[in-house]
């Protein structure tokens, strides 16, 4: 048995580390390429590597450092998959957008001015997040990234965590809920998949779920390759 983090940015404009346990039979042949005699960084962080040297020595001694391909560089950023007419959600009013924009920090302020100035259609997202003021107390921050990928979906145990989405082209700001449709987005599920017509079913589903691509690509550089292994074995046997 092995571990391996993997961010679903990899696959889809989501930020979305996740961690996988992968097992095989005792004494499956397990192809060369798939096994590493050291920790691979791409797959094994810090906390990985503390967890195995926490191990007994016969875990250590099972213990798998499993290798997969680099994957493909994304070619998808978080507008791509935006619906300029949503389905599911609508847009806030000028009031809801303008009490976002106060509950901001001079920090994210200043990069929503920024996205002003940018002379095009400008995607961000919001999380809503409790943080230490000035005065020793707490106080809920709108904060806003405009890097083209999306923070971690979460289930929507309350408002504060839904993500929310900030449109800026040049003074004209409007936000929105994340719509059902664009978190199966960002889940790597096809537009045929069929979504729950209720709003917090369908972000639960994204929220709680595994980003496809990251699952079909273990499945296909490991799974896939230690039963084609074992077949060519029985076959050969």
């Amino acid at each position: 048995m092995g571990a391996l983090v993997v961010d679903a940015v990899n696959f889809v404009p989501q930020s979305r580390l996740r961690l996988f346990f992968v097992a095989v039979q005792h004494g499956a042949a397990i192809p060369h390429q798939l096994v590493s005699n050291i920790p691979v960084r791409q797959w094994h962080p810090a906390g990985v590597i503390d967890a195995f040297n926490r191990l007994s020595k016969n875990s250590q001694n099972a213990w798998v450092w499993w290798r997969m391909p680099r994957p493909a560089v994304r070619n998808t950023v978080f507008a791509d998959l935006i619906e300029s007419e949503p389905t599911g959600v609508r847009w806030h009013t000028d009031e809801e957008t303008s009490r976002l924009l106060s509950m901001m920090s001079p920090l994210h302020l200043e990069k929503v001015a920024m996205a002003k100035l940018a002379g095009k259609r400008v995607v961000g997202t919001i999380y809503r997040r409790t943080r230490p003021d000035a005065v020793g107390g707490r106080r809920v921050r709108a904060e806003v990234r405009f890097d083209d990928i999306a923070g971690c979906l979460r289930t929507p145990s309350g408002g504060s965590s839904r993500q929310i989405i900030m449109l800026v082209e040049a003074e004209n700001i409007r936000t929105r809920l994340l719509s059902p449709r664009e978190a199966a987005r960002l889940m790597g599920l096809p537009e045929s998949y069929k979504l729950p017509k209720n709003y917090n079913d369908a972000y639960h589903l994204a929220g709680n779920g595994l980003a496809v691509p990251v699952v079909r690509y273990i499945a296909a550089h490991i799974l896939e390759t230690v039963l084609d292994e074992r077949c060519a074995l029985k076959m050969a046997a």
